[in-house]
């Protein structure tokens, strides 16, 4: 549902993916039960410059969950308005999104919109839970070490331990390992996993 003081906004023609309809809502956009956006475009903030911090300490506050201010960045000189925003959205408990066009506008509705009945874990990053997946994520934390790598590793090794406690010249002669490959190899295994005080 978007505000009806919107209907000339430029970034409407772009929302395509969800429907809309215009409504009588505190916010100039309702994308969840609990979720709200404020639309500024910085043009129209270095004219009013109140305008948004006065729509910010409205109804919106104690209305919605999640409060969101869509800032479509249409000036060259943004740093120091975003900075202010910035501040002050943190201190109302805002979230600020910063879009550099009407369609990223758009597409961050849409987004937002499309999200409402997802669970939060669906953005987490994905973990495999199979053995070689962690160990291959635990390796490649190492400067220059690449999948490859470690699937040369695990061939001739076999596992972590092995790994571990092979010697530098053993690890050399593999395929693909120089000198310093092996030596930051050697110093992430050997130093240790608790950082000191």
């Amino acid at each position: 549902m978007l505000l009806s003081t919107q209907r000339g906004n430029p970034l409407l023609p772009f929302i395509t993916k969800v429907p809309w309809e215009h409504a009588p809502i505190p916010a100039d956009y309702q994308v969840g039960a609990s979720s709200a956006a404020l639309f500024l475009s910085l043009k129209y903030h270095r004219l009013k410059p109140e305008y948004i911090f006065e729509r910010m300490k409205g109804q919106i506050t104690n209305r919605y969950l999640l409060r969101i201010v869509l800032c479509l960045v249409d000036i060259d000189d943004h740093q120091q308005p975003i900075r202010e925003l910035t501040k002050a959205c943190v201190l109302a408990g805002y979230t600020l999104f910063l879009a550099w066009s009407p369609e990223e506008c758009a597409r961050y509705l849409e987004t937002f919109k499309s999200f409402e009945f997802k669970p939060p874990d669906l953005i987490k990053e994905r973990v495999e839970d199979d053995h070689f997946a962690k160990l291959t994520d635990c390796l490649t934390q190492v400067k220059t070490v690449s999948k490859t790598d470690v699937l040369t590793l695990v061939a001739n090794f076999g596992s972590f331990k092995n790994i571990a406690v092979a010697s530098p010249d053993e690890l050399a002669a593999l395929p693909g390992f120089g000198d310093q490959k092996v030596k930051r190899l050697v110093d992430a295994i050997n130093s240790p996993f608790v950082m000191e005080n």
